[in-house]
């Protein structure tokens, strides 16, 4: 497995070729989208346990004396209320309050960790650069550490047979450092599935020892991002470039409990409390369909015969065995119970707006 990296392979690429996964370009970066099928891979992880690659996400390192303030400025969060070893969920606003990424914060004691989208790395690196006040430092650790999300209602039991220390002093948005398969690491209880499980940060040149030992592990799926995708989107997690965008704001897209006004002044404070003020215009809603069928992203949503909106994120859903999705729709229509059609291929396909998440059953805890 040593041989040279190219830009946009993770260090587990040899892997994929290894285990004939189907690779896709997804943000530059060559990805499995699956290895033995989305199906069986979402099923691993709803009732055992999945491995997926997301060394392609951006690992943003945020230290000096001035770090704490620079994190607050630049997210909606408040990032004073973090202790060391706890993770934060929040976004990164442009000065109209459109999302320009949603990012989870690592406390470490003397540095800050922003995880953000593989997608949006070039542009949040521009956005912290230009905005770095006196005192910060950024380095980008993206091609020096790699990240590996082991999840499921049996991840726990597959990684403490290889951590150095107890991983249920772990809780949910909590991180621990130790060892894992003899190789250092951070270890979070995150996720992006619904499911219990971990995200695991290590050295990349550590890549096929910590993969092999996982794998090793006894019954882990190795998972693509379709899986991840369909599981992401019946927990109702939000997915950047279909969710949420720079045009639209953390308040419109459900994600108001990340913006903390209390907590001094961020970019994209005015607009987003005078957003608060107003009421905002549309809201995003998650719908189920009534009928057999497939929503895919931008198919038109009517309401009366009406147009008002394209499908943001659809799928099957193979929890619930039904056809889901997500739009952005007019305030007063985004109620629960809001009957709607999606046109599918020309098919009205009846929809009704249901409370999130479309999933409650997973492990998560």
């Amino acid at each position: 497995m040593e041989e040279e990296r190219r830009l946009g392979e993770t260090p587990f690429f040899p892997f994929f070729r290894l285990l004939d996964a189907k690779i896709v370009d997804f943000a530059g970066w060559s990805m499995p989208v699956r290895f033995s099928g989305i199906l069986r891979e979402h099923h691993a992880v709803r009732s055992g346990v999945g491995l997926f690659d997301v060394s392609h996400m951006g690992r943003l390192e945020v230290r000096g004396e001035k770090a704490l303030p620079f994190a607050q400025y630049v997210t909606t969060n408040d990032v004073s209320r973090l202790e060391v070893g706890q993770v934060q969920y929040s976004t990164i606003c442009n000065e109209n309050g459109g999302i320009l990424d949603d990012v989870t914060i690592y406390r470490f004691p003397d540095r800050y960790l922003f995880v953000v989208n593989a997608s949006n790395r070039a542009k949040i690196w521009s956005w912290l650069s230009d905005h770095r006040m006196e005192g910060v430092e950024l380095d980008d650790l993206t091609q020096e550490v790699a990240q590996l999300a082991i999840q499921g209602p049996r991840s726990q039991r597959v990684l403490q047979d290889l951590a150095s220390f107890d991983l249920e002093e772990i809780r949910f948005y909590h991180f621990k450092n130790g060892e894992v398969a003899g190789v250092d690491s951070t270890v979070s209880r995150t996720g992006y599935t619904g499911e219990d499980g971990f995200e695991i940060y290590f050295p990349a040149r550590e890549a096929e020892k910590m993969w092999t030992a996982l794998m090793e592990g006894g019954d882990v799926v190795p998972c693509g991002l379709g899986a991840r995708d369909l599981l992401r989107l019946e927990v109702m997690y939000c997915l950047y470039g279909n969710d949420i965008d720079e045009s639209t704001t953390p308040l419109e897209a459900g994600l108001g409990w990340l913006v903390r006004f209390d907590a001094g002044d961020f970019i994209g404070r005015e607009r987003l409390l005078e957003q608060r003020e107003r009421g905002v215009e549309k809201r995003l809603v998650g719908f189920s369909l009534l009928e057999k069928g497939i929503p895919r992203h931008g198919y038109p949503v009517l309401h009366g015969g009406r147009e008002v909106s394209a499908v943001s994120s659809g799928a099957f859903s193979p929890s619930l065995d039904r056809g889901i999705g997500t739009a952005y729709l007019p305030t007063e229509m985004a109620v629960e119970g809001t009957r709607i059609d999606v046109d599918i291929r020309g098919r009205m396909a009846p929809a009704e707006i249901v409370k999130p998440p479309f999933y409650r059953e997973g492990s998560r805890r």
